[in-house]
């Protein structure tokens, strides 16, 4: 998607980005993920949230201590964060919220923070280009030795998306469309106000691109895990058995990083480590 697509596609769904987290798919992303920063980050530090929105992750950041600063391409989602930050009482934690791009982060020197977080950019850029350009930028501005948290999109959500909405469903018998999917991983979709232009991962091209640009890859996880076609009945279960439904998270959690899973999830999770020159 172009930057204008971009903020035109999050201006339209704002409110609903913030939301996202709290629906049945988001828990469970947000549970995995934040495992995952339980995980890895370090106790403290200077962290940049690029891609960031409305600023969930980065309030949870916040709250736990960590200096924040969150940059996204819409003005409209960093309006709603603006907000968010100051109804949570971390104002003093947020150092910054920043209009940015993450193919161009020249406002952030180079080794300047602790740990950078990419949860949505990478599947918003289609030319090879942009996601050279992103990756180098979120490595060039991370310190040695510090982490990075980048999510993907596997090419087979694209296909899963396609096939639940009903008039979407036409382009699977398009063969420029199948083939630019499986081949490219480009997802191009011409449904007004709708997620337009896409890109894709097969699992195992994620680490070798990452490790190109500096990094060593400590895990690859899937967001969803295995309860990707079945969100709507975790949430069910959690209204009518918690106690079921937190051993299921549990499990959900601990084999997010079951190669097994990765291909089928809703979004992968990507942490690496930079390398000292």
């Amino acid at each position: 998607m172009s930057q204008e697509s971009v903020r035109n596609y999050y201006a339209a769904f704002d409110e609903s980005e913030w939301q996202r987290l709290t629906w049945p798919e988001g828990v469970i992303e947000f549970a995995v993920t934040t495992r995952a920063f339980d995980k890895y980050l370090p106790p403290h530090g200077r962290v940049l949230d690029i891609g960031g929105g409305p600023g969930r992750y980065s309030i949870w950041l916040a709250q736990r201590g960590y200096a924040v600063v969150l940059a996204d391409l819409s003005p409209n989602l960093l309006d709603i964060a603006r907000v968010k930050i100051a109804e949570a009482g971390v104002q003093s934690q947020v150092e910054e919220v920043v209009v940015c791009d993450a193919c161009d982060l020249s406002r952030f020197a180079t080794a300047s923070f602790d740990a950078v977080l990419c949860l949505g950019p990478f599947y918003h850029l289609i030319d090879p280009a942009d996601r050279e350009r992103a990756a180098t930028e979120l490595v060039r501005v991370l310190k040695p030795q510090s982490m990075a948290f980048v999510a993907f999109m596997p090419l087979y959500t694209f296909l899963r998306r396609t096939l639940a909405l009903k008039d979407e469903r036409r382009h699977l018998a398009q063969p420029d469309f199948v083939a630019r999917l499986m081949n490219e991983g480009v997802f191009l979709n011409d449904v007004p106000d709708r997620f337009n232009a896409g890109y894709g991962v097969r699992p195992q091209e994620v680490a070798p691109f990452m490790e190109r640009r500096g990094l060593k890859t400590i895990e690859l996880l899937a967001d969803t895990g295995f309860a990707a076609p079945h969100v709507q009945h975790l949430a069910e279960l959690a209204e009518s058995n918690p106690h079921a439904y937190e051993r299921a998270m549990d499990i959900i959690v601990s084999t997010a990083n079951d190669p097994s899973l990765l291909g089928a999830s809703i979004h992968l999770l990507y942490v690496g480590q930079k390398q000292a020159r």
